[in-house]
């Protein structure tokens, strides 16, 4: 178990993302010795290397695809968290092949390069699409975790220890719909929805890096960390910010688009069988059979009966002045709100 922070060397891939970059800031703060960011965009690199302006932090460019770029940039680090991804649906829809080159082949050269150079802790980081994936991005980030597993179970003397995180929607985040609705809302128009009776998990950046924490402090090898969330439907999540900014609550409809589901699903009742409840979150230990066939098909599972998936359509649910508060903590939504409200004073 990881006691400290302090004093340690951290890679992060995908490091100038939303994640990425609250998660470097956190390891700063808590006295980390180096950390190092690996990432194809050096634009975001420069921009974030003149905010930060701290000389722990290092620049690295290049692909999780590239295996030798990975294994540079983690020669000589401890612990390894994996943010690097193709992430938005549609984009994996047009281009699934692209999907499994980053999202699992790019995610089994940062399994192996970390094991090659000896990091103590590689977490990666998954998405509740993965579990009963309908799209691709899915898809490829619940092969991503088989990835993780796999290296559990056929490696139980591995000196890295590799666990997966699984979250849902992380607010506020690059691409996430929130900005969407709200600039949609300060240009005189409407939100586009989707459906709104479709219901998501809703969680903070902090909260994402948390259950990170959590998994890289606690994680055993195979492991798969899942944060409780609460839920709401798409509607009311934009009813809510239309209140915040003082617009009529309307919206325009667009149907569900390809590759989307009515709800999300953040552990299935197979893993709840064997799933630990630890409070705020849930651990779903590796299978760790063996090829022993007569293990897969000879015998059976007594535990499920009874048991419904975690969803986003019985997770608690949120009411409308519910979300409002939820999205004041933020402070983009805080910032955006206020100076909305100031310019309405003026006017």
């Amino acid at each position: 178990m990881v006691s400290s922070l302090s004093d340690r060397r951290f890679l992060i891939t995908g490091g100038t993302g939303s994640f990425g970059q609250t998660m470097v800031t956190r390891l700063l703060d808590a006295g980390a010795a180096e950390v190092r960011v690996l990432s194809r965009d050096e634009s975001k690199q420069d921009a974030m290397r003149h905010r930060l302006g701290d000389d722990r932090v290092r620049y690295y460019v290049g692909d999780v695809r590239d295996y030798d770029s990975v294994l540079k940039a983690a020669r000589g680090m401890e612990f390894v968290f994996h943010a690097a991804a193709l992430k938005q649906v549609p984009s994996c829809e047009f281009f699934p092949l692209e999907a499994v080159r980053t999202n699992v082949l790019g995610s089994a050269n940062v399994v192996d390069a970390c094991e090659h150079v000896g990091v103590e802790t590689l977490v990666l980081l998954s998405t509740d699409k993965a579990v009963y994936p309908v799209n691709a991005m899915g898809m490829t980030k619940a092969l991503m975790e088989k990835v993780a597993q796999a290296h559990a179970r056929n490696n139980p003397a591995a000196r890295t220890r590799i666990c997966c995180v699984r979250y849902g929607n992380v607010m506020y985040s690059r691409g996430s719909v929130i900005p969407l609705f709200i600039d949609q809302i300060l240009r005189g128009g409407l939100p586009t929805v989707t459906e709104p009776s479709m219901t998501r998990f809703l969680m903070s950046l902090t909260e994402s890096v948390e259950l990170v924490e959590h998994a890289f402090r606690h994680g055993q090898p195979g492991d798969v960390f899942i944060r409780k969330a609460d839920a709401c439907t798409i509607g009311d999540l934009a009813t809510a910010l239309c209140n915040l900014f003082g617009v009529p609550a309307k919206f325009n409809v667009l149907g569900i688009r390809h590759g989307e589901k009515l709800y999300e699903t953040l552990a299935s009742r197979e893993e709840l069988a064997h799933a630990e409840d630890l409070g705020e979150f849930l651990r779903v230990p590796v299978d760790s059979r063996d090829l022993n066939y007569s293990l897969y098909f000879e015998e059976g599972d007594t535990e499920r009966g009874g048991l419904a998936d975690f969803h986003s359509h019985n997770a608690h649910r949120l009411s409308v002045p519910e979300i409002e508060s939820l999205l004041l903590t933020l402070p983009e939504v805080r910032a955006q709100v206020e100076a909305a409200a100031a310019a309405v004073a003026t006017t």
